[in-house]
């Protein structure tokens, strides 16, 4: 009998504690053992001499969209592309599914339909808008990861808008089962005033609709979500936020005790105003991509560590909601599970090994890319007790980094609709392989649901 199902030799380990070329064995699904020349037998080794171990990425926001708009998105097109990109583990949006998850019904359907058809593990959102407020305690009760409310119109007509009254109220529930409320923070009152003193023309085009949705409204936003989490003791997560100011808030709010967290996306490192407007409307999303001094400014917010989590915001939809000569008029949202974490590896490590050295060309290295893509993430929601980790006792979840440069082609996209603005980038990392509990991911794997863990006493 052997001591370990698999082990990976030779390995760069980027762990908690930092990089190292080690040994891993896996048992049971599980880390078993990390060392250097690690003893025991197996029924499988790996030679992953020359590749980076990553922990395999928790991406808490995607939008898969089923049921009802799987020819937009699906569980199984949508694992498969975000398995490429090195996802282990997904956390599904309310939203675009048809119905959205507002109550059992539709969170059980979403259930089903992510184990029967998801490679990879994962977790489920509800939805905090005016007609599911009745729903939040048992939807708390039924497992849902976390609730999220959009602060201005979402885009479909069946999930509609929190205002401050409807998302005090949802948060006061939350918080009595400890989930965190994330929120899309837009204002639609100064969105509104901004389009009144500079009304956008018809048909809009990138560039109209880059200047239409300015940080202001983010900050508006984000400043009326921290009061509702201050009064109501809930946990609160800012997702995608788009510009350093509104990461200084949140900065600012964690250091006077509010229990709020940050999420910024891949395209808002990557792409800026001249990106949109030179590959168009595949970058469209909101908040909009903003201008090249704000990006890097994100970069500092995240070297600085003020960035908790990076999440996809994967959001693809049929080719012909893409076209058209009014971009305003087009659905807003970026497919980018499959390149986005390579790309900003590249972004912030360069190419080649590490060498035992947590390397880094923006201040971000090795180890802050495992914390915003796996641990915090996983940490936040509740998951940490088997992913974001390489470690003893995990969930053998991870994938394997090869330096190696490669062209991002159309035909290579994954996803239901090979549609994403980083067609025809380089990249300098190839995700090789990704394991999903102790086996590599294929068309046969068969993803798990999963609740958050139990609180702590």
């Amino acid at each position: 009998m052997s001591d370990f199902d698999t082990i990976i030799r030779r390995a760069s380990v980027v762990t908690p504690e930092g990089i190292r070329v080690l040994d891993v064995g896996i048992s049971g699904g599980c880390f078993a053992a990390l060392g250097v020349d690690l003893k025991g037998s197996a029924g499988v080794e790996v030679d992953a001499g020359g590749k980076v171990m990553f922990p395999g990425l928790v991406d808490a926001h995607v939008h898969f969209n089923e049921p009802g708009r799987t020819e937009w998105e699906g569980f199984a097109t949508g694992s498969a592309a975000l398995a490429a990109g090195g996802g282990t583990m997904f956390i599904d949006m309310p939203l675009n599914s048809h119905p959205p998850v507002l109550d059992i019904g539709s969170f059980s359907a979403k259930r089903r339909a992510g184990e029967a058809n998801s490679r990879l593990d994962f977790a489920i959102w509800g939805g905090l808008t005016p007609e599911s407020l009745g729903n939040i305690a048992d939807l708390s009760r039924t497992g849902v990861a976390s609730f999220k409310a959009f602060m201005c119109p979402s885009g479909i007509d069946e999930f509609s808008a929190a205002n401050e009254a409807t998302l005090r109220k949802g948060m006061h529930v939350a918080a009595e089962f400890n989930l965190p409320v994330a929120v899309h923070a837009e204002s639609p009152a100064v969105i509104l005033a901004h389009q009144r003193e500079f009304p956008p023309p018809k048909p809009g085009t990138m560039a109209d609709w880059l200047a239409s949705r300015p940080v202001a409204a983010e900050i508006a936003a984000i400043e009326m979500a921290l009061g509702c989490a201050k009064d109501t003791g809930c946990a609160l997560h800012v997702v995608h936020v788009s510009a350093p100011e509104g990461i200084e808030l949140i900065h600012a709010a964690k250091r006077e005790g509010i229990n709020v967290t940050a999420e910024t996306c891949p395209h808002y490192l990557l792409l800026d105003t001249w990106a949109a407007e030179r590959i168009g409307p595949a970058a469209k999303c909101a908040p909009p991509l903003r201008a090249p001094g704000t990006v890097e400014g994100l970069w500092r917010k995240l070297a600085a560590g003020e960035i908790d989590t990076i999440g996809s915001d994967h959001s693809p939809s049929p080719p012909e909601l893409k076209d058209g000569d009014d971009v305003f008029a087009m659905w807003g949202g970026i497919a980018g599970a499959q390149h986005g974490f390579p790309l900003v590896l590249e972004r912030a490590v360069g190419g080649g090994m590490p060498n035992g050295e947590d390397r880094m060309t923006n201040g971000v290295g090795w180890q802050r890319l495992a914390e915003v893509f796996a641990g915090n993430p996983a940490q936040r929601f509740r998951l940490d007790s088997r992913k974001g980790r390489i470690a003893e006792g995990m969930d053998a979840d991870f994938c394997l980094l090869a330096p190696e440069e490669f062209l991002i082609e159309t035909k290579d996209l994954l996803a239901r609709h090979p549609i994403s603005p980083y067609v025809g980038m380089r990249c300098a990392w190839r995700v090789e392989a990704t394991w999903l509990r102790g086996n590599p991911v294929s068309p046969a794997t068969h993803g798990r649901f999963l609740t958050p863990d139990s609180p702590p006493d």
